[in-house]
């Protein structure tokens, strides 16, 4: 058992370590879904990154199982398909429809459907090393999807100038466990393992050196474009005030013989605050909403 065995006292300590930390990054968005509890609301999250770690610790536990000897490897990979699945269950509890039916599609898509596939194609036509081999491939693929798939957060990092989706804590853990299991699959001799880690150590500099440079940045809200109005348009909730004059009957001593004048007109000729009260004038003010679509 390579990654067990007292043979092997540096990868068993390294694969340890990973274990553990690796659990950690899987914990690390409690805080985000304990958030999304209290408010009741996915807010600006997003379910990829959940969806295809899902996706890759599937993968990694039936490479771990076809090539036999990788218990370490099922531990970690098993903890975070629970993990995963239940902060999966939380978002779709609370997306709103939309991202409910989006989450939905993916996990049918990626987790049933296209692990389905790859589990027959090995299973049918690869067989012995051959099976590991091509095994080993695709792990590498999506473990490199793992990776990139935080690119949308990192893009929403650098037009909103906030680091709120992106915790510094999440982006240090994955940092340390892609340098910890690319040393486990050195020392093990498995490049299937080492290589994806390469570019997991590089997205973590790049997450951990943006979160350093906006942590202290203003935040532009609306993705940058808040303020930002079309000429000639109002906001969505702007609303027209239009004042109609009532006409009113004035006595003949002012105006003659049951001439007929604006309430409006008679305010602008400065008529007394007590003539208005005893001839009962009235202005109707009519709030009339213009249906004007909203700047995003």
């Amino acid at each position: 058992m390579a990654g067990l065995s007292l043979e092997h006292p540096w990868a068993f300590a390294f694969g340890l370590l990973g274990n553990v930390i690796s659990f950690a990054s899987y914990l690390a968005p409690i805080p985000t879904f304990y958030r999304i509890y209290k408010s009741k609301s996915t807010e600006g999250f997003q379910s990829v990154p959940y969806v295809v770690a899902l996706f890759s610790a599937m993968l990694w536990i039936y490479y771990a199982l076809v090539k036999s000897n990788e218990s370490l490897l099922i531990t970690i990979n098993a903890a975070g398909c629970v993990i995963e699945t239940i902060y999966i269950i939380m978002y779709l509890a609370y997306a709103p429809k939309k991202a409910k039916l989006f989450t939905a599609k993916i996990l049918l898509l990626l987790n049933v459907g296209v692990f389905g596939v790859i589990l027959l194609l090995t299973l049918l036509l690869a067989k012995g090393e051959k099976r590991v081999v091509s095994l080993g491939w695709v792990c590498v693929a999506f473990s490199v999807s793992v990776f990139i798939a935080p690119l949308s957060i990192i893009g929403r990092v650098i037009r909103t100038r906030s680091v709120e989706y992106m915790p510094f804590s999440l982006s240090l853990s994955l940092t340390l466990s892609a340098v910890v299991w690319f040393l486990y699959g050195l020392l093990i001799k498995d490049k299937y393992v080492a290589l994806p880690n390469i570019l997991g150590f590089t997205f973590g500099l790049v997450q951990m050196a943006l979160y350093m440079f906006y942590m202290n940045a203003t935040p532009v809200l609306g993705d940058g474009k808040e303020g930002k109005q079309q000429e000639g348009k109002l906001p969505a909730e702007e609303h027209v005030v239009v004042n109609i004059a009532k006409l009113s009957t004035i006595p003949e001593k002012n105006y003659g013989n049951n001439e007929v004048h604006p309430v409006m007109e008679m305010a602008a000729k400065a008529v007394p605050r007590s003539c208005a009260a005893e001839e009962k004038k009235a202005v109707l003010a009519v709030d009339v909403a213009r249906p004007v679509q909203a700047v995003v």
